[in-house]
Formats: structure tokens, C-alpha cells, sequence
């Protein structure tokens, strides 16, 4: 890294926060001109490349090539002695987060990006002091990014013309009873694992949950998923969070939508003693039904909560930068990103809008661009959404009933991956490619997918309802063969009523004739 400026030197451009967001925008800064400094805690790239996206993705690719092995047979493989080295499935995780953030680290030297190291707190609207970040709240191996600052007085004074916030969000830990107790961790502490629990407990059924109820399973746990909401994936179509249901519970994960954990008691406590000794079981979580009856006692070596968010702006001192936040401590912003602070703006998980790595990092494009002097604002209409299960989901746009309600009346269709040659050939056929268009002007407004290569495929779509086509431009789009891509051409044939390989519902005329 760049090493620090001595104290108060002053920048053009400060950004407090170097994840996806943060440090996106200051090498934009950097690149359209401005001198910039970064503040962070740990090494950058945030929670995204150190706690999050980047190492669940890694394991989650670990647990996929094993349940490929198991299954080697059925493509005329044989294997024996298959097993799982969890220390080794580690050991390549924390080796892929070193190479990438060593990667953002040599980018924003090559820049010319400052880099300071540490907690900052405004002093004034202009200025932040620069304190030595204290301990991980979860210990030596914990993340930092959540950490108070040292008592000590600041090392560095940095003052800047413009500010950008970026300091991410944290996991929420519910104020229940037993919440406290070891084994009832977040995502962050499932990282700190040592090995794969027995027994597993996943509280909230989006994509934080889902996830990591999908990679215990495939390692081997017992695993029960609970989710209030009548759906996994509550923020997805409801068809969609259906179809994983199905498929999680295929897989042997014990489902329970509509019930949630109201508390945890450890080992033999509110039982007849001695309960549980000996089995393993540490801990052991109360499930209720939708009208708040206890329904089922569930024991567990973890509770792993994935039930949101909570913004990380404690300890900045905001109040002595004049910056406002909600209720809930977020940071609301205009669409230029700028705070009620003109010269202060914010980005990312900590403006309590769409809390997704890739929102961010477009966020950090607009927000340095609008303080270089640029006209520039952020659209949310198309941001596209992926949850690395299996089978993956991804989306964008409007869902059917989200369509409705906004007054659209729709025409829809699905193509079942396994109607496609190339699923049966990649040999995961469950799923589909859902499209959601208007029925007069055949505009796409939104898509659907739950299968093999979603996350990929999504991109398509993603262009569709950015620029408005239709089902017509999609459907008339020549699409490589055999490719999983064929699936949204042949869901927008079916949507036209012109479907090719599914049989078709009822006859009817194209619903758009504009490309």
C-alpha cells in the first residue's frame, strides 16, 4: 500500500470504507483526476471480499466439485474414498482472499491512492481523525471492519474537499433469549468454524441463509432452514422460492417457511436432565408457528442467524459532519448520492438501499463521478439479484405480482431447464427461466431463474429490462446451441405464444411486433 501522508494533509477526494464500494469510487476519483485518500480497517475490499461474496463463493464452489465427484458415476467416472478435507476447503478460501485483495491493494497504489490504515471519526464536515482500530469483536481471527477505535488519540488528521462514505453494513444479531450463547453466530462467525457442525440451525430463508444452509448440507450436516415469510428467498418471485423449497428439500434440508426460532436454550436446559449429554448437541433452538405456537424444539451444534443488516456508521461521529441518518442509522442519499451534507455523499450498504456488492460498486461510479464535476445519477430499475444455492437463483426486474400492482397486465411463461439439451448434458435439470413482460407492448419487465448457471444467464435479461426490449428482440435473438443461454430465448418464444420445445398452453398472435 501507498504509505500514509503525514499528519493533517489534505485531498481533494476522502473515502471512509475501502469494500466495493469505497474502493471503486477512489480509484474512479483518482482516475478522473482528483486526489484521493482511503480510510480503512483491514485489507481492502471489504466485506464482500473478505467476509462475504468472495469466500462463501469459494466454499460454495468447494461443495459443488464434491457433489459432482459423488455423482461421477452417472457421467461414466468412477471415484472411490471421496471425501471432504474442511481444512483444506479453508485453506483455498483464505488463499483466493489474499490473491484478490492484494489485487485491490496493488490497484489503488498503481492509482495513486493514498491508503490509510485505521478507524476515522469527522471532526468537522471537512475533516476525520484517523484512530488505531481495536479488537474484532469475534477475536484474533475476526473480521475488523465491525471494530471499535482504539481509546488512544488519533495517529492522522485528513481533511478533503468532498467526502464519500462507504462503510458497509454488519450482520444483525436478534435481541432473543440465548442469543448470546456460544454456537449462535452470523455468517461472520460461521467463517471462524474449525469443522462442519452435526447438526445445523439456518434462521431467515434469504440469500445469507439459503446459502450457507445449501453448503452445510452438501458438507454433510443435518440442516433445517427456518423462515417466517411463506417463501425462501421472500424478495424473489414467490414461484421461485417455491421451486428451491422443493429442491432444498429433495436434497435432505428440513424446510420450515412460515415459523421462526423465538429462542435458545443450551444443552439440558427447560428438558428433563441430562438431555442431550452425550449426543454432541450443544444447543437447542424453539420454532413457532405463524401465530406464535410452539411447534418444535430443534437441537443443534450451530444457530447460524441470516436475518439482515445493520449499518456501519457508529462510531463515525457523524453528528460533528452535520450528516443525517434515519431511524435505523442509515444514510439517505439523493440520487446523485449526495448526503444533506452537499459535499458529503454516501454509497453502499450504509445508504439503507439495495445492499448488494455490485449496487455498490455502481453507486462508487456515480457518487465520484457527480464530486469530479459530473452530471450523473443512479437508476435502480434494473438491478439484477444472484443467490449461489443449489441450484442458483438469480433475478431482475419486476416480479409477476410486483408487475400488477403496478398496473401492468402481464403475460408470462417458463421454459424448464429440463426441456434443454445442454442442462441434460451439464446434468442438472431442475429449474426454469420465468420472463415477465407487458402484454401490449411486449416490454420486458422482469426475469426469473432458478437452475444451472443463473447467476451467468441473468445478464441477459438484466440488458433487456435496462433498455427496454422486448420479448420479440429476446425471441429473435439467435442464441448459440446447445447453451443453458437458449432457456430466455425459449421462455420469451413461450411468452409470444410461439413456443418451440414445450407444448404450447393456447394459440395466440406475437404481443409485440417492435424489436
Amino acid at each position: 500500500m501507498t504509505p500514509a501522508k503525514p499528519l493533517n494533509q489534505h485531498f481533494d477526494v476522502l473515502v471512509i470504507g475501502g469494500g466495493p464500494g469505497g474502493y471503486v469510487a477512489a480509484i474512479r476519483a483518482a482516475q478522473l483526476g482528483r486526489t484521493v485518500a482511503l480510510v480503512d480497517k483491514e485489507r481492502p475490499g471489504g466485506v464482500c471480499l473478505n467476509w462475504g461474496c468472495i469466500p462463501t463463493k469459494a466454499m460454495l464452489r468447494s461443495a459443488e466439485v464434491l457433489e459432482t465427484v459423488r455423482g461421477a458415476e452417472e457421467f461414466g467416472v468412477l471415484t472411490e474414498g471421496v471425501r471432504l478435507d474442511y481444512s483444506a476447503v479453508l485453506k483455498r478460501k483464505d488463499g483466493i482472499v489474499s490473491r484478490l485483495t492484494d489485487g485491490i491493494a496493488h490497484l489503488l497504489k498503481a492509482n495513486g491512492v493514498t491508503v490509510v490504515n485505521g478507524h476515522a471519526r469527522f471532526t468537522d464536515p471537512h475533516t476525520v481523525a484517523v484512530h488505531e482500530t481495536g479488537p474484532s469483536p469475534l477475536g484474533e481471527d475476526g473480521p475488523l471492519y465491525a471494530a471499535p477505535p482504539t481509546s488512544q488519540p488519533a495517529r492522522e488528521t485528513l481533511s478533503a474537499d468532498d467526502i464519500i462514505i462507504a462503510t458497509g453494513s454488519q450482520p444483525l444479531m436478534p435481541d432473543l433469549p440465548g442469543s448470546d450463547l456460544p454456537g449462535v453466530i452470523t455468517s461472520d462467525g460461521a467463517f471462524l468454524l474449525p469443522e462442519v457442525p452435526a447438526r445445523a440451525v439456518v434462521v431467515g430463508g434469504s440469500a445469507v441463509g439459503a446459502e450457507w444452509a445449501s453448503l452445510f448440507r452438501t458438507f454433510g450436516a443435518e440442516v433445517t432452514l427456518v423462515e417466517m415469510a411463506p417463501t425462501l428467498l421472500p424478495a424473489e418471485d414467490a414461484e421461485i422460492g417455491r421451486t428451491l423449497t422443493r429442491s432444498f428439500t429433495k436434497q435432505g434440508i428440513k424446510v420450515l417457511t412460515r415459523h421462526t426460532v423465538t429462542a435458545i436454550e443450551a444443552q439440558g436446559e427447560g428438558g428433563e436432565e441430562g438431555e442431550g449429554e452425550g449426543d454432541g448437541i450443544q444447543l437447542r433452538a424453539l420454532v413457532t408457528d405463524a401465530n406464535g405456537q410452539p411447534v418444535e424444539t430443534l437441537p443443534a451444534d450451530i444457530v447460524l442467524f441470516g436475518v439482515g443488516r445493520r449499518p456501519n456508521t457508529a462510531g463515525l461521529d457523524l453528528e460533528k459532519a452535520g450528516v443525517h441518518t434515519d431511524d435505523r442509522g442509515y444514510i439517505p442519499v439523493t440520487d446523485r448520492l449526495r448526503t444533506n451534507i452537499p459535499h458529503i455523499s454516501a454509497i453502499g450498504d450504509v445508504t439503507g438501499r439495495i445492499q448488494l456488492a455490485h449496487v455498490a460498486s455502481h453507486q462508487a461510479l456515480v457518487a465520484a463521478s457527480v464530486v469530479s464535476g459530473h452530471d450523473e445519477r443512479i437508476d435502480y430499475r434494473a438491478v439484477p439479484a444472484a443467490t449461489f444455492t443449489r441450484p442458483e437463483v438469480a433475478s431482475v426486474g419486476l416480479t409477476e405480482t410486483q408487475a400488477r400492482e403496478a398496473g401492468h397486465e402481464t403475460t408470462t411463461a417458463r421454459f424448464p431447464f429440463a426441456a434443454l439439451g445442454r442442462a441434460h448434458a451439464y446434468g442438472a435439470t431442475d429449474g426454469m427461466v420465468k420472463v415477465v413482460a407487458d402484454r401490449s407492448s411486449g416490454a420486458v419487465l422482469g426475469a426469473h431463474i432458478i437452475g444451472p448457471g443463473a447467476s451467468d444467464l441473468i445478464a441477459e435479461a438484466a440488458l433487456a429490462v435496462t433498455h427496454g426490449l422486448t420479448l420479440t428482440g429476446l425471441a429473435d435473438t439467435i442464441h448459440a446451441h446447445p447453451t443453458l443461454g437458449e432457456a430466455t430465448m425459449e421462455a420469451a418464444m413461450g411468452a409470444l405464444g410461439l413456443p418451440l420445445h414445450t407444448a404450447p398452453v393456447r394459440r395466440r398472435g406475437r404481443a409485440a411486433v417492435s424489436g
